[in-house]
């Protein structure tokens, strides 16, 4: 089923038919909703509230009319490390929904400072220099700001 949309929309694409709209996410064409999520407490119930936040507007909107981002900075980074995460599976889960994961690199760097090594984060977080800045960019560009 994924195989035809992504047919249908490249094709749509081609054709003229339909506009991507320009300076959003090209890998979501359809999307009309672009949702950028903010993690910066140390708190495991607000993970659990950004996950299940994304996995309600994924299933409310459908996966290729909703465009979403988390970006953790600060005390939120520990929810996207690989090390002892129960959160991983979830993460992964939403991932291949198209949900993307990014994480401060300033945080990580602060962090390696402190116990000498880099953490390791979960497979498909991408990293960030400046939190906090890439926060401000997407909403400049478009994408509303939630923060449970």
């Amino acid at each position: 089923m994924k195989q035809i949309v992504t047919w249908l929309i490249v094709i749509a694409l081609s054709l003229g038919i339909v506009q991507a709209e320009e300076g959003l996410n090209d890998g979501k064409p359809f999307a009309d909703t672009h949702i950028i999520m903010q993690v910066s407490d140390a708190d495991p119930v607000h993970y659990q509230a950004v996950l299940d936040i994304s996995n309600n507007l994924t299933k409310g909107y459908g996966q290729e009319m909703i465009d979403i981002e988390i970006i953790a900075f600060g005390a939120g980074v520990p929810m996207l490390l690989a090390k002892d995460n129960k959160f991983s599976k979830r993460i992964a889960s939403l991932q291949e929904h198209g949900v993307r994961f990014y994480v401060c690199g300033n945080t990580l760097d602060t962090m390696e400072r402190k116990s000498h090594k880099r953490p390791e984060m979960v497979l498909g977080v991408e990293v960030v220099q400046i939190g906090v800045k890439f926060l401000i960019d997407e909403i400049k560009r478009g994408y509303i700001d939630i923060h449970p």
